[in-house]
This record gives structure tokens, sequence and C-alpha cells, in this order.
């Protein structure tokens, strides 16, 4: 029945013009906004829609990823962007998670959502 649908991924945030800015500026996605919701350009023709909603409650899941050739470059220059990563058990002071599986770092976004950069071996 959906084979060839071309399905796309959304989420929902409590501020569109945070969200656009965090998204837009901070992490360099290219950006459209149309009837008060907010579309991210993700290479690969996967756009995914950014929704508001007053009552947003944060993923308690990790909503997108975004593979990198390099982790350690990718979050010594989110973080010079004022990007803020989680620390805890097994991740490093880099805030990279260095055990059991691929090298990932997870963030949030000015929402609460967890978004991750993970090495792209």
């Amino acid at each position: 029945m959906f084979e060839h649908t071309k399905a796309f991924s959304g989420f929902s945030v409590d501020d569109i013009p945070r969200a656009r800015q965090f998204y837009g500026e901070t992490l360099g996605l290219r950006v459209s906004e149309e009837h008060e919701m907010l579309t991210l350009h993700i290479a690969g023709d996967r756009d995914t829609l950014v929704y508001p909603k007053d009552d947003h409650t944060p993923a308690t899941f990790t909503i997108l990823n975004f593979p990198v050739e390099d982790i350690a470059s990718a979050v010594e220059q989110l973080a010079t962007r004022g990007v803020r990563f989680e620390a805890g058990h097994g991740i490093d002071d880099d805030g990279i998670m260095r055990q059991g599986g691929p090298l990932i770092a997870w963030f949030k976004d000015p929402a609460g959502n967890f978004l991750s950069v993970l090495q792209d071996d």
C-alpha cells in the first residue's frame, strides 16, 4: 500500500522561531517555514516537519541522528556554536560515548528533544 509513497518524519517543539534559529543557524540546515510550521531540508531528500505544540513534551529518545565522518571535529564545531553535549556514564570529557557501538554524542534542541552526531564508518 505505501511502497511508493514518500513518507516523512516530524516532531514537535514549543517555539518555532527558536527552532528555526537553532536548526538553520546553529546546525546549518536549510530550513523553510510555511503555515507556522518549519521544514528541515536534510540531505538525501529527507525533509522533516517541525510543528508547534503548546503542551510540547520533549522526546525521551533521539529524534534525529546526524552521521559525520569525524565526530571529534563535529562535536568541537558544534560546541563553538554553543551546543552543549550530554554527560554521563561512558561519555568522555568531550561528550562522546566511546563504548558499545558507534561513537556518538547526544545534545538537545531548544525544545529539549534529543539529537545526536555519530561516527559514520
